[in-house]
């Protein structure tokens, strides 16, 4: 009862007509079942070879020859027609084994020997029927092939109606062993699949919520920082500006020192404002001048902090038919910032070039430099001893979040040359905001 409880897990079983499971199904993945499969199919030619070949040694001539020889190629042309009926336990393949199994019985009627040919059929029985209705037939197999033992025996032997059920029983439990490991195997597999989807998505969503966190906290610290400043200032300059506007015609002087106040309020805003700016964006865009101005000021500023060990030239080509977009040139300023520290830090390099170069459709960023150079490792995020920290990594992060491509060509002993091209179509810029 256990195997039907497996076999038929959740199916109607009373009357013993409930559908079994899919076993080829169950099989495909299984390549033990596989191989089992294959077994039987050859054990049950060689078997059904064999039995004709004793019979034909031992009966030759005999009026039943051409009957036992015609029912075998019957036989054999029959389970030959299994696997074009498909895998599933249809009535057609329920039919196609009934008549295999008349047809060995005529067989077994006629010559005892083709008995042992029931071994494979036990399997193929097993595969197809429900369990109850299998395990009848597998009785009845037995049943013939004791008879057939009986028949070919000169006198009783108590093996040959031991063996007969012996060799059923292991055959059935070999079965019901591998149908019970791919079951185990299906079910660990799927709570494998269900264990890593939720690891993945957990994943997923502690990225999601740091991100979130990460954005409430610096929205809250900016709200905070608007409040006590440019809020508050706001307020004060309405409130003069309107005690001024009430004071105007009786006392001018007290109006002129609230709107000279005001005015102070309003530089100290106005002061406030840029540096949220500041903070917000590089510091050399915020000063205003655009990329081209904040690069040949970095490479102005690498130059004099190296003291002589390295010169960083900037050129730029061509003209930008309109102003980059905003998160564009903080990428860039970033990322020649970053390839620049690595050149100091790590390429051994005298001399290091910035070009920024304009091309219509998209603008390009090379940095390269005359330093010792290392082998890049094709797509991979960082590159031996040419790394520090988050330098090539963040590099391809911001390239990526714009949709642009980044091509490093180096050598040992042949300096590097590090490429953004960052496409400038509005669809390619519509990721979400870089962080500075």
């Amino acid at each position: 009862m256990e195997y039907v409880r497996e076999q038929r897990s959740g199916a109607a079983e009373a009357d013993g007509t409930a559908t079994g499971p899919d076993p080829d199904a169950a099989a495909g993945p299984d390549p033990d079942a596989r191989w089992l499969a294959l077994l039987m199919h050859a054990a049950f030619f060689l078997l059904l070879g064999a039995s004709l070949t004793r019979f034909l040694m031992r009966h030759p001539g005999e009026a039943r020859t051409p009957w036992i020889i015609a029912l075998s190629i019957t036989l054999a042309v029959l389970y030959l027609l299994g696997p074009v009926l498909g895998s599933r336990p249809t009535p057609r393949r329920v039919a196609w084994l009934g008549v295999l199994v008349a047809v060995w019985m005529v067989l077994v009627v006629l010559a005892p020997s083709f008995a042992w040919c029931a071994v494979p059929l036990f399997y193929t029985g097993l595969r197809i029927l429900p369990p109850r209705a299998a395990l009848a037939l597998v009785a009845l197999l037995t049943a013939f092939v004791v008879a057939a033992q009986l028949r070919l025996a000169t006198g009783f032997d108590p093996n040959l109606v031991l063996a007969p059920p012996a060799v059923a029983a292991v055959a059935t439990a070999v079965f019901v062993h591998m149908q019970r490991q791919a079951v185990r195997q299906r079910e660990l597999a799927a709570r494998q699949r269900e264990l890593i989807d939720d690891l993945l998505r957990t994943r997923r969503e502690l990225a999601a919520t740091e991100r979130r966190e990460g954005t409430l906290a610096e929205r809250q610290r900016l709200s905070m920082e608007i409040h006590d400043t440019l809020a508050q200032g706001l307020s004060s300059q309405q409130m003069l500006l309107q005690a001024a506007d009430r004071t105007w015609t009786a006392d001018p002087d007290a109006a002129r020192r609230h709107v000279r106040t005001a005015t102070g309020i309003a530089e100290r805003n106005l002061a406030e404002a840029r540096r949220f700016v500041h903070d917000l964006a590089p510091a050399d865009l915020a000063e205003g001048g655009g990329l081209e101005a904040a690069l040949h000021a970095l490479a102005a500023r690498e130059s004099a902090q190296a003291q002589g060990a390295l010169t960083v030239r900037c050129h730029v080509e061509g003209t930008p038919h309109a102003p980059l977009p905003d998160r564009v040139q903080s990428a860039l300023l970033r990322i020649a910032q970053g390839a620049l520290a690595n050149v100091r830090e790590h390429a051994g390099a005298t001399a290091a070039g910035l070009t920024l170069t304009h091309l219509g459709d998209r603008v390009v960023l090379d940095i390269g430099d005359n330093g010792r150079g290392f082998t890049p490792e094709p797509g991979a995020p960082r590159a031996t001893g040419a790394v520090r920290g988050h330098g090539l990594p963040a590099i391809r992060a911001r390239v990526h979040q714009l949709g642009g491509t980044l091509t490093i060509e180096s050598a040992p002993g042949e300096g590097t040359v590090l490429s953004a091209e960052i496409p400038l179509a509005p669809t390619a810029l519509t990721t979400p905001e870089d962080p500075a």
